[in-house]
């Protein structure tokens, strides 16, 4: 497929994490107009497909064009290949270069500023400013990495210091929320301000950027929506605080395209949405224990320190409200060393790490881990099977429904044998508004404490695309859209060939019509 590219630059516009369904409401409302513009002139789809089934990597693969199955990142805290240890892990941690890696030597030039999960590419001409206003999550990962590296300075400059604000405050005052909504707000307009100022210096063949604030605020102002504010007065100022930050960045969207050649092919997307949900983590890790997956440790002799007396002798509840006012450093270490001792591994079947919402299954596979119990083939394969039947039994008593959305098994989304290094089950609970304490299985009643990081959100795992420009033919709704199709159908647009390692495809009822 060749597609005229000289004089049509490819502007790629994320707004992460931004809900289809408040959008396509807000857009419809009139609230979103450079939204609106866009798709009366293109076209529009849904992002669904196997790698959305957990937050960490997705934007990794769908930049890359490479399955998760090949890179393995699926969580900021992943097992060790090959031990029973937990490590801190982070898209850098692999070796997977985005898309534009691949203009190296063409001559082009490339603006990316902020682009979710990507790496600095060395050689690439033009600008690179990553991980300056992002999402930050739980556990900050990645620091800010620039080229040319002079161009930190110049962010300094232009945009003043970098500004961290939580997406999640145990307790959060409405005063401090409203400091929270005011700060998103000005950092929206200085991001703008700073990708104007920068693209200004020159004319690029690819511009990225990425705005994260209906990601980060998202969770932050997700309590105060007007729909869950039944039987009291919301607070004014924050009701439609999240219509807000996506009309925020609708106008900064606005003026960055306003500033661009008109000629130029623009894709806006989210890969992924957001929904009501608590964190689950207690309840999967109970559930391998009770239902015999996971075998307690063997007992070993009391400590005699006065720190292992002092916590012998204090509830759990105390000992769980304690540990979540210690440093985050502190806390970690603690986690990490627990599930290290929490199994008789040569007695373990299956077991699941540590979580939040989304839940990760490994089958102590023989040759994989190094104390494993599975043999690979039928045995492997009816482990995965009875996993999911007593998954599937699951129900929360508080509705009386199934307690599970969705299981994927990596084997069959991906493709191959038992994979490396990503989890064998992804489990993705049934979203709702209440904490789930308790789910019942036949066979027994699971549990789980209030965790610290008590915040009633995650991600729904569907995106969007809108697209419009001289080399987009289709109109109007285009429906469901592979995650790893993007990526080669980017660099389509380009003018570039589509390298082996993605295996997606060019989205030809895209650009074809």
């Amino acid at each position: 497929m060749t597609i005229d590219t000289r004089n049509s630059p490819l502007v790629i516009l994320g707004i992460d994490s931004a809900d289809p369904g408040l959008l396509a409401r807000w857009t419809r409302e009139g609230y979103l107009p450079t939204l609106a513009a866009v798709m009366q002139r293109g076209c529009w789809g849904t992002i669904e497909s196997a790698e959305q089934v957990t937050e960490q990597g997705t934007e990794l693969s769908l930049f890359s064009g490479v399955s998760r199955a090949r890179h393995g990142y699926y969580h900021f805290r992943q097992l060790k290949t090959g031990t029973y240890d937990l490590q801190a892990f982070s898209p850098w941690d692999t070796n997977v270069l985005p898309f534009w890696t691949h203009l190296r030597g063409t001559g082009k030039q490339a603006a990316v500023i902020d682009a979710a999960e990507a790496r600095p590419v060395k050689g690439l001409p033009g600008l690179q400013l990553l991980n300056w206003a992002t999402h930050q999550p739980a556990i900050p990962t990645l620091p800010p990495a620039a080229e040319p590296a002079a161009l930190l300075d110049d962010a300094r400059r232009l945009f003043g210091p970098q500004m961290f604000i939580s997406e999640f405050k145990l307790n959060s005052s409405i005063a401090e929320d409203r400091r929270a909504r005011r700060r998103f707000l000005e950092r929206i307009e200085k991001k703008g301000r700073l990708c104007r100022a920068l693209l200004a210096r020159d004319r690029f063949d690819l511009i990225v950027i990425e705005f994260f604030e209906a990601h980060t605020g998202g969770h932050r102002f997700w309590q105060h929506r007007p729909e869950l504010q039944a039987g009291g007065t919301p607070d004014g100022e924050l009701t439609h605080a999240i219509r807000e930050l996506y009309q925020a960045i609708d106008r900064q969207l606005g003026l960055i395209l306003a500033e661009l050649p008109g000629a130029a092919n623009v894709v806006i997307y989210s890969p992924y949405g957001m929904w009501d949900t608590y964190p689950t983590g207690g309840l999967l890790e109970d559930f391998c224990r009770q239902l015999g997956y996971q075998a307690a440790p063997q007992p070993a002799a009391p400590s005699l320190t006065p720190t292992a007396r002092l916590r012998r002798a204090l509830p759990e509840s105390a000992r769980l409200a304690i540990s979540h006012r210690l440093p985050k450093r502190v806390q970690e270490r603690l986690l990490v060393d627990g599930f290290r001792a929490s199994a008789n591994w040569p007695a373990t079947t299956a077991f699941a790490i540590p979580g939040l919402y989304t839940g990760f299954v490994f089958v102590n596979l023989r040759g994989r881990g190094p104390q494993g119990t599975v043999e690979p083939g039928r045995d492997y394969e009816a482990v995965l099977d009875r996993l999911e039947a007593d998954l599937t039994q699951l129900t929360d008593p508080h509705t009386g429904k199934p307690a599970i959305r969705r299981i994927a098994r990596t084997v069959e989304a991906f493709g191959g044998g038992p994979p490396v290094q990503t989890p064998d089950l992804f489990v993705e609970w049934e979203p709702g508004r209440h904490f789930v304490e308790r789910v019942m299985h036949p066979r027994a009643a699971l549990t789980q404490q209030r965790p610290g990081y008590y915040r009633g959100s995650y991600h729904s795992f569907k995106g969007f695309v809108i697209a419009a420009g001289p080399a987009v033919k289709a109109r109007g709704a285009i429906g469901r859209v592979s995650l790893l199709d993007l990526a080669p159908t980017f660099l389509t647009l380009l003018g570039e060939s589509v390298p082996p390692e993605m295996t997606g495809q060019v989205m030809g009822a895209m650009i074809s019509g």
